[in-house]
């Protein structure tokens, strides 16, 4: 037993502790009037220090499920009475958006949802929170970076002890690579993917064919046709967000723009951002600086300047991903499905040591370890993940699904679905890590030194790579 607290977890052992006593009070090992183990007991079963013994105990005397007798102990109260719930009420947290709707259309009838919704900038600590406190969501919503640092600290239910039917005939069948690899821990999935999106170019076709020039399809062709815009007078040829303030748009970006080449972040248990596929990544960077296209301004832009720019013609291409479509057409004052009239995305141009490549993330469901409903949260999640379930999200929301059968039949009602769909199943995805948050952190400060030209790309590449390395505890390759 003593093997049920990890002190690694990033909840406190207070908190594990109280959460497996209390629903061993619920299962009735324990039942009304019963003397728990004493604190000394206690310390010795589990292998950890009073001090928290004490705080869990004196937090269950205070919310009245134990009552605490000095010199005799702890008795579980005989008037406490656990809290009800049907196993047909579900608890999920979604971020803000039309994510509520879309759960609730989906949803078996018999279920009651209780959804709370929270912004998408909070949604990370309102979970860590839940979880802290014994309160975890049945399911929720997430971003998929976060899929590993959740499974490696206990947080998530390994699907296939819930449904390893739906598992092995759904899930490995039909759900696409690379999210059906990233979203499995310890062999098996934790998460499932919500929707999908691809980092690449969009470009206005417009200014394209002013300069005489096709898309690009490698490197030197970008750079060339970023040098006519130039000479075109172009107030930004291309225009990226390239430092901190963009966040994990920034992250992406880069992501992609090294899968052209052959370069990642990370390998099979190495660190592998010290190369010289890497460095010819950040050295073509700095020569699109230098020949005027790429603005220096590029380090301070957030992550939504670079589709306004394009939006209103002041950049003739911009790095982001296909997520960009409606907020693309909306400020260009098109209706979404006429986004393609005027301008075009492609996945990251081939590098000398690569091919055409691009980055695939986005959201993901999953089912907590403290699910009060564990099996009906699996219900719901097999609900909203369905064919038709997942069809009506793509046609709604302009994102990719995650499943085959799904991505066909939105694609085949749009264009913009159609092309965007086509480079999915050759997408890499981010280093899947359970520290990722500080790796992305470290990968946009490499991209900002470059820009800013305050360390030579080889430099960078490799004090990056020493940041990365002590963070993950990965050696170099």
């Amino acid at each position: 037993m003593g093997t049920a607290i990890d002190p690694k977890q990033p909840l406190p052992v207070y908190v594990q502790l109280k959460t497996l006593l209390i629903q061993e009070i619920i299962d009735g090992r324990y039942g009304p009037g019963d003397r728990l183990p004493t604190e000394q007991e206690l310390c010795a079963l589990y292998n950890i220090s009073r001090t928290p013994v004490n705080r869990a105990l004196t937090e269950m005397a205070e919310e009245g499920i134990v009552l605490r007798q000095r010199r005799h102990g702890s008795f579980v109260n005989p008037e406490w009475i656990p809290p009800l719930t049907s196993p047909h009420d579900v608890q999920v947290i979604v971020p803000e958006g039309s994510w509520e709707a879309m759960v609730r259309a989906a949803a078996p009838p018999d279920l009651t949802l209780n959804i709370h919704q929270v912004g998408l900038s909070e949604l990370r600590q309102v979970l860590v929170r839940a979880v802290a406190e014994g309160r975890a969501p049945d399911l929720a919503i997430m971003d998929s970076v976060w899929v590993h640092e959740f499974a490696a600290s206990g947080f998530l239910t390994p699907l296939h002890e819930l449904d390893p039917d739906w598992v092995r005939d759904e899930y490995e069948q039909d759900f696409v690579e690379p999210f059906r690899t990233a979203n499995k821990f310890d062999g098996g999935p934790v998460a499932v993917q919500a929707e999908a999106d691809v980092a690449g170019i969009w470009y206005r076709r417009a200014d394209l064919t002013a300069a005489g020039h096709q898309p690009p399809r490698t490197w030197q062709e970008l750079a060339a046709v970023g040098q006519a815009l130039a000479e075109r007078g172009a107030s930004i040829p291309l225009s990226l967000p390239g430092g901190p303030l963009a966040g994990e748009t920034a992250t992406y970006c880069l992501l992609s723009l090294l899968a052209s080449n052959g370069a990642a972040v990370l390998g099979d248990g190495v660190v592998t951002l010290d190369t010289p596929a890497a460095t010819e990544c950040l050295t073509f960077l700095r020569q699109l600086l230098h020949a005027g296209v790429v603005p220096a301004e590029a380090v301070s832009y957030e992550r939504h300047r670079p589709m306004r720019q394009l939006a209103e013609g002041k950049a003739s291409l911009a790095i982001g991903g296909s997520y960009d479509a409606p907020a693309l057409a909306a400020a260009a004052s098109l209706a979404t499905e006429d986004v393609l009239d005027q301008f075009g995305f492609i996945a990251m141009p081939a590098g000398p040591r690569g091919g055409a490549a691009t980055l695939a993330g986005g959201m993901v469901y999953c089912v907590f370890r403290q699910a009060s409903a564990p099996r009906s949260a699996m219900r719901l999640l097999r609900a909203v993940t369905s064919v038709d379930a997942l069809s009506r999200m793509s046609q709604t929301t302009w994102q990719l699904a995650p499943r085959r059968s799904a991505l066909d039949a939105a694609a085949a009602r749009s264009p913009f679905l159609q092309a965007t769909g086509t480079m999915l199943e050759q997408a890499v995805v981010r280093p899947p890590t359970p520290p990722y948050a500080r790796v992305s952190a470290q990968l946009r400060t490499l991209l900002e030194s470059v820009l800013t030209e305050r360390m030579e790309p080889r430099d960078a590449a490799a004090r990056t790579a020493d940041l990365i390395s002590a963070i993950t505890g990965l050696p170099i390759a």
